[in-house]
């Protein structure tokens, strides 16, 4: 294989992990939205959806390209909502 063709296949790769963490991150953040709309609606809410994202997330980022993200806990949720409420 030329070296054109591994530069080549090797770009392709980090813009596809790029690409694959976008979309992880805009669906996490979907999942934090309804966990906060939720637990200000009082409402019963898990973070169990935002942290499988989140692991995945972080199994990307082993590959040093993307970053990492902070597993969520519910009372992370429920203190965001109490600092919102305070505004």
């Amino acid at each position: 294989m030329s070296v054109h063709k591994e530069i080549s296949a090797h770009s392709q790769k980090q813009h596809q992990l790029v690409k694959t963490f976008a979309q992880l991150d805009m669906l996490r953040e979907q999942y934090i939205e309804r966990a906060v709309t939720k637990c200000q609606n009082n409402e019963s809410f898990t973070t169990d959806e935002i942290n499988i994202v989140t692991t995945q997330i972080n199994e990307l980022a082993k590959n040093g390209i993307v970053p990492t993200r902070k597993t969520v806990t519910k009372s992370m949720v429920e203190e965001y909502v109490s600092r919102l409420n305070q505004k």
